[in-house]
């Protein structure tokens, strides 16, 4: 197995990435995906969730009312917290049983984690960036996903910022052109990921616990 991390900022395009890189034979592990998996009615995750924050946060059908939490956390950092301490370990618990399902085999594993930057993960062989300047963030967010510019800027704001990004990264995608600039770019991606070495049949996965601290295996 080879494991690299991919992120970006919101408005990046980081899933047009990982989507070509799936093309190309890539197993993907996308964190947000998983996310919405272990949130899902009547999970564990979502009953802890509705006994911290109230049972207003649950739609009649036992969902979860994501903008309702959204707005409980957004301006209060001991819930923004309290929020990660739930979550967090349960999508990094399946985030290691699917790495450990592809350790013996030859996949390019990655790692899906827009808040990566954030939440550093040990054992990666390499970070790829998805990069475009905040300005191109800003819009693509405002035409394409009906945010109001404000909204945008305040979430761009809560994130890694782009410098902080590119300090970390391995290979960057400059994703602030066209599909046909991103061709390209995504072939040197490829032929730089199957060139790194094949970890060990016996990696063991370690993931950062929520909010810092020490780090954790699996």
């Amino acid at each position: 197995m080879i494991l690299v991390g991919l992120t970006g900022g919101i408005g990046s395009g980081k899933s047009t990435v990982s989507a070509l890189l799936a093309e190309r034979g890539a197993v993907i592990i996308d964190a947000d995906a998983i996310t919405r998996e272990v949130q899902l009615p009547g999970s564990p995750v979502v009953k802890e969730l509705a006994d911290r924050f109230g049972a207003e946060i649950l739609a009649a059908d036992g969902s979860l009312e994501r903008q309702a939490l959204a707005n409980i956390v957004f301006t209060d950092p001991e819930a923004l917290k309290a929020l990660n301490a739930i979550v967090h370990p349960a999508v990094g618990r399946e985030m290691n049983r699917r790495l450990i399902e592809q350790r013996t085999t030859d996949h390019v594993v990655i790692l899906d984690i827009p808040l990566l930057t954030e939440n550093p993960r040990e054992g990666l062989q390499g970070r790829i960036v998805v990069d475009v300047p905040v300005e191109t963030q800003i819009r693509r967010l405002v035409a394409h996903r009906g945010f109001d510019e404000a909204d945008a800027r305040a979430r761009i704001a809560r994130q890694a910022t782009r410098e902080e990004r590119l300090a970390g990264a391995d290979f960057v995608v400059d994703n602030s052109g066209t599909p046909d600039d991103l061709s390209p770019q995504i072939d040197r991606l490829w032929e730089w990921l199957t060139g790194l070495d094949q970890l060990p049949a016996d990696y063991e996965p370690i993931t950062p616990k929520p909010n810092g601290g020490e780090k954790q295996s699996s």
